[in-house]
């Protein structure tokens, strides 16, 4: 925290005014500009936040430069490769992996609440049959609120948990209804009797008329998938959940306000986006017509799924990702599916291409999320939706840290107005 033998100096208008720094566990020192104003009398301009630290957390932390996502600081990679996703969730939530007991008593609460109250299906069958998975996501889940009374009172510790163990738990069956919805197919109701991916494939893909047995290749994937993106510290979503929460919005607003968010395609759509390059290149014969657009520097073609915003060398998720999707890939078969070809054949090459090397392009988490969605038979229109299912435990993690959070305060950020000065009003036959 605050460093004694640290602070920077801000000459202005003939003065000097001291600013605290921070010290962090990792990461850069921080500048408390919190009494910036009321000593100076100016505000800081910082558009998208991006130079701004918003809270202090303990959740996750990462390292763009080293490619590093710590939870709790746990590598993403170890985690990934030998926890599963509601180990993780109890790490994110409570701090610590759990023991064996812990464990099992958290899987049993999550098991035990992904049903949904029945009334709830009518509220489904309100949209339209083409409405877009995320849209039904926004409304339901910020419908919860009506449903679920007694975990609303954000003051209360323990509706704070149950409310947290509710939407983890419900958050496949939402995705999964409204996946079938769209199709025309029944809902399927969660069974107590498997696993938190294995169910949630099963409500995805099975039908009343016959048995399904999830794939264990499969399912294993899809918990790669949700452990993977479980949280991603401060990003767009995390941060109108966190800035929603500051208002005291009850728990289930803010987890739809960070659905909505994520719906964004800047945010949440850009394993879609990765597909849908792979079906506008086509065929293996067109790639090098692609790889040479990249390239070009005149050409506003980039191609998605390579490179990411924050790790500047690699995405460290991505390469157990990888394994997954070649996992998938050797299990489902890629012969009749051009554009499972394609991805293979793509990143064969651009990985073997220096211009990619030395740019540090790499196929990120995305692009084999993508891959592996589209092989498991999954719309695009249902890759965010998934995206949702797994950022809820980081939503509410960050949400839980917020509102125990002592010095919590609403969410107020400053502008820099460059609009009218102030005039007075011109009556209409003056005009």
């Amino acid at each position: 925290m605050a460093d004694d033998k640290k602070s920077a100096t801000l000459s202005l208008n003939g003065k000097e005014h001291e600013l605290p720094i921070f010290s962090p566990t990792l990461g850069p020192d921080v500048i408390d500009i919190r009494k910036l104003y009321g000593q100076a009398g100016v505000f800081t301009y910082d558009p998208g936040f991006t130079s701004t630290a918003s809270c202090d957390s303990t959740i996750t932390f990462i390292d763009g430069e080293k490619g590093e996502l710590l939870h709790r600081g746990y590598p993403i990679d170890q985690l990934a490769s030998k926890s599963h996703y509601l180990e993780v969730c109890y790490l994110l939530l409570y701090g610590e992996l759990p023991s064996a007991a812990q464990l099992e008593d958290f899987e049993s609460r999550v098991t035990n609440h992904t049903m949904l109250h029945e009334q709830m299906h009518f509220l489904f069958r309100g949209f339209r049959r083409d409405a877009p998975p995320m849209a039904i996501m926004v409304g339901v889940v910020g419908a919860l609120s009506a449903f679920y009374h007694d975990s609303t009172d954000i003051t209360d510790p323990w509706q704070r948990e149950v409310a947290s163990v509710r939407m983890i738990a419900k958050m496949p069956t939402i995705a999964a209804m409204a996946y079938k919805y769209t199709i025309g197919q029944p809902f399927m109701y969660p069974r107590n009797d498997l696993d938190y991916a294995s169910n949630f494939l099963r409500m995805c893909f099975a039908v009343p008329s016959d048995d399904y047995e999830v794939n264990p290749i499969l399912s294993r994937a899809m918990d790669r998938i949700f452990t993977l993106h479980a949280d991603h510290e401060q990003n767009a979503s995390t941060s109108t959940v966190r800035l929603a929460s500051s208002s005291g919005a009850n728990p289930f607003a803010c987890i739809a306000a960070g659905i909505a968010c994520l719906w964004g395609p800047a945010h949440g759509g850009a394993n879609q986006a990765c597909l849908e390059m792979l079906r506008e290149i086509g065929t293996v014969e067109r790639i090098p017509e692609y790889i040479a657009r990249a390239k070009d520097k005149n050409d506003p073609f980039r191609l998605m799924g390579f490179g990411h915003r924050v790790y500047k060398n690699f995405d460290p998720r991505a390469t157990v990702m990888k394994q997954s999707a070649d996992e998938v890939l050797d299990l489902m078969g890629i012969d009749d599916n051009p554009t499972l070809q394609v991805a293979k054949e793509l990143e064969k090459q651009a990985l073997a291409d220096p211009y990619f090397a030395e740019k540090k392009l790499f196929p990120n988490v995305d692009f084999y999320s993508g891959i592996i969605l589209e092989a498991m038979g999954f719309p695009t229109s249902m890759f965010t939706a998934i995206f949702a299912v797994s950022r809820t435990v980081g939503w509410i993690s960050q949400w839980k840290e917020m509102i125990a959070d002592p010095q919590l305060k609403i969410g107020r950020p400053r502008q820099l107005y460059v609009g009218a000065p102030k005039r007075d009003y011109v009556d209409i036959e003056n005009r």
